[in-house]
């Protein structure tokens, strides 16, 4: 199967999202082009990713982890939204038959950042695919 992009999701959206990105060179890697961009810093709950039954039976939570994170060709969609904009998220989940989770927060800073359920930092090996890789 190949991944399908969310063009109606995007076009639902408009309106609704500060910042909308798609995540097709990984999540962690894609929300650092945003971070930058909007000149603030993104916290992501690595455990509230949603995971599909095979991802969780198939991989350890290391794994997984690192595969939502930093996996990409995915296709998915990830936004910002104002906390009041809860009621409106909820209408276009509905109106495009697919759920919307709640996975961190923007916060005044910069970069991208992600923690566990307990709080605590979690870094991944790689944040994604870099076009572009600085040489050392």
């Amino acid at each position: 199967d190949r991944p399908t992009p969310r063009v109606a999701a995007g076009c639902a959206l408009a309106g609704v999202a500060d910042a909308c990105i798609d995540v097709s060179d990984g999540l962690l890697a894609d929300l650092g082009h945003v971070a930058r961009a909007s000149g603030v810093g993104i916290e992501i709950e690595i455990d509230a990713l949603p995971a599909s039954a095979a991802l969780v039976d198939g991989f350890n939570a290391e794994i997984r982890r690192t595969l939502q994170a930093a996996g990409g060709d995915d296709y998915e969609l990830c936004f910002c939204a104002p906390r009041d904009a809860d009621a409106r998220i909820a209408a276009v989940a509905a109106s495009i038959s697919t759920p919307i989770t709640r996975i961190g927060r923007v916060l005044p800073g910069s970069g991208v950042q992600a923690v566990d359920a307990t709080g605590e930092v979690w870094t991944p090996a790689s944040a994604g695919y870099e076009h572009f890789p600085t040489r050392t």
